[in-house]
């Protein structure tokens, strides 16, 4: 019993720690200021309806697309995370690695492993993305 409990901890040391998303990501965040301030404006929907993506707690959403975070691992040397996610969008499922790394308290960069095609039609979910305070998921 001693092995297993000493394994479990040195294994979080080497590994880093799991999480979920609402555990490092709280409030929506869009992909910049202008998106932010047009979702106070108007409505956070207005910006779903318009093709933005938006990062919270669930993952990262649009209309008719979706990446669920199913595993967050926490960085042991940087205030990074690890995330698998699977996506889906009609037709398509697949699934996705991202880092995401806290540029600030109020933004987050997301790098994919996924390869996009520009003239594919895929969606990208890197980019970085910006806490919208004041604006909640509808």
């Amino acid at each position: 019993m001693k092995f297993l409990r000493i394994l479990s901890v040195s294994s979080l040391a080497v590994f880093g720690t799991s999480a979920h998303a609402a555990d490092f990501i709280k409030g929506v965040y869009l992909q910049s200021e202008e998106l932010c301030a047009q979702a106070k404006k108007d409505s956070l929907q207005s910006v779903i309806d318009a093709g933005s993506l938006i990062l919270s707690s669930n993952g990262l959403e649009s209309v008719e697309y979706n990446c669920e975070f199913l595993n967050v691992t926490r960085a042991t040397r940087a205030p990074a995370w690890v995330v698998t996610a699977v996506c889906q969008e009609p037709g398509h499922l697949f699934p996705d690695t991202l880092s995401i790394l806290e540029l600030s308290p109020t933004q987050l960069e997301l790098v994919s492993v996924r390869q996009v095609d520009p003239e594919g039609g895929q969606t990208d979910n890197g980019g970085t993305y910006v806490l919208c305070d004041g604006v909640a998921m509808p």
